[in-house]
């Protein structure tokens, strides 16, 4: 049955909508052009979103002919204001942006241990306001902008933990702080007439690595989440899977060998967490003698694991090049070499591997070193590549057994490790990962480093936010 005129005009108006959201201003002729639509069609349409205030002119295109340039038309960004959040147990980002994605305000606040629940909340929600009031008056009018600070048209947020597939809400869990779930309560009071959402940081994280990040040209695959905690997230034919009760992908829960025990139902420790999860990686480097001289690194296994990809990087190309890191020279010229005499430190064989030093975060200076002692000549430079090789080794040993396990049942032919500790281990350690289970499993499975690392959630956060708002605000009123 063919569509109604109504339905016709909606659909129309929703696609010339998405793509001046993906594309940027257009013309009426490029509409025609991408859309396929009549001339007349294109035009009615135009003014219908006009209209309705979904769109106006933004400028002129700047191609030369005969008679008035064609008017660019574009989004009415400033329509709606978005919040993004995540929410870790550590602490609070949020971002605020326009209908369009332009960054408005962003800010973010830590939680100290022990702090209570009311007070957490309480912090959390004056963050939001601040942002929210920030970009308010960066966007609304003059005269406007005490109005306006406060109109959220949604808000999307990032959390570890389960939604009930139900409601859409936080379940309660004993694993995590209360104030998780009290904030999302808090938020809705705070801004009614807001559409509040939460959504696990795996599944969120998932959906950014699949839209703008190393899951780009797949539909199928999974996110293994590697940050403080661990987790996963199953996209298969371009959707995302939740399951019965939520939870898909709860691979910290996973039983896995290795452990001192079993998982419970309320206490992941003793499954594949115990493995993958920070602390438990921190403390596999620990036994191969490496540390973090720098602990502003958040998680700290994120750092602990670049500098060690780092170092195996700059000795793999040394050892390509003939030449040894540490003394700039072979390999024999370096063991040659009076200990201490003007070697560089391990800090500079593990930054030498970096492209642009420059561009190097304060945090991604850390450095490892065996014991936690800087590497005065050759050989404990040396010690240190070894040490650090070894670890990437045990470290992939371990996620190996998770990727297996979920390969084994889902077959997603492609994994992304993901949160900060995938994407600090790059390709090291990713090509470590698909090594093993290309020994485990007869499935062919390719194992990528995540490309936004935790970034994720509240890019995640975003997208959803901003596709809920246009989903709302692009269903133009029939005429």
């Amino acid at each position: 049955m063919p569509a109604s005129p109504s339905t016709a005009r909606a659909i129309n108006d929703r696609l010339a909508l998405r793509l001046l959201q993906e594309q940027g201003p257009l013309t009426a002729g490029q509409l025609k052009q991408l859309t396929g639509l009549s001339r007349p069609t294109v035009a009615d349409l135009v003014d219908r979103l006009t209209a309705s205030g979904l769109i106006t002119v933004v400028g002129e295109a700047g191609e030369q002919r005969r008679g008035p340039n064609a008017r660019l038309y574009g989004i009415v960004a400033d329509r709606a204001h978005l919040a993004a959040l995540d929410v870790r147990t550590e602490g609070v980002s949020v971002v605020v942006t326009d209908l369009v994605g332009r960054v408005l305000a962003e800010a973010s606040v830590p939680v100290a241990g022990g702090t209570g629940t009311g007070p957490v909340v309480e912090q959390a929600v004056a963050l939001v306001e601040r942002a929210a009031k920030e970009a308010g008056v960066a966007g609304a009018p003059a005269g406007e902008a005490a109005r306006a600070w406060g109109r959220l048209h949604t808000v999307g947020i990032g959390a570890p933990g389960l939604i009930d597939p139900a409601t859409g809400e936080l379940r309660d869990s004993s694993g995590l702080p209360e104030w998780h779930r009290r904030l999302v309560a808090a938020l809705q009071e705070r801004f009614p007439e807001a559409r509040v959402s939460v959504d696990n940081e795996a599944n969120l994280a998932a959906l950014a690595e699949q839209r703008d990040g190393a899951a780009n040209d797949r539909d199928t695959f999974v996110l293994l989440w590697l940050s403080h905690g661990t987790g996963a997230a199953v996209v298969l034919d371009g959707a995302l899977r939740r399951g019965a009760s939520g939870g898909t992908g709860e691979i910290g829960f996973l039983p896995v060998p290795g452990t001192s025990g079993l998982p419970s139902a309320t206490d992941c420790d003793g499954g594949f967490h115990s493995l993958a999860g920070s602390s438990a990686i921190v403390d596999l480097a620990g036994d191969h003698g490496l540390t973090v001289t720098d602990t502003s690194e958040q998680p700290a296994a994120a750092g602990v694991v670049r500098d060690a990809a780092r170092a195996v990087s700059a000795s793999d190309a040394a050892a390509a090049a003939g030449t040894d890191p540490v003394a700039g020279t072979d390999p024999a010229a370096a063991r040659a070499a009076a200990p201490g005499a003007g070697s560089p430190t391990a800090s500079d064989a593990a930054s030498s591997s970096v492209p642009d030093p420059a561009s190097a975060s304060a945090a991604d200076a850390a450095t490892v070193t065996p014991d936690g002692a800087a590497a005065p000549d050759a050989a404990s430079a040396a010690a240190q590549r070894e040490g650090a090789g070894a670890f990437l080794d045990a470290l992939a040993d371990r996620l190996a057994v998770g990727v297996a396990s979920v390969v084994a049942i889902l077959d997603p032919g492609c994994v992304v490790l993901g949160g900060e500790v995938g994407q600090a281990g790059g390709e090291e350690l990713a090509r470590r990962v698909a090594e093993r289970v290309r020994r485990m499993t007869p499935l062919g499975t390719e194992v990528r480093p995540s490309t936004l690392g935790g970034g994720a959630v509240l890019r995640g956060a975003l997208l959803t936010a901003r596709d809920r708002a246009q989903e709302e605000l692009f269903a133009p009123p029939e005429r």
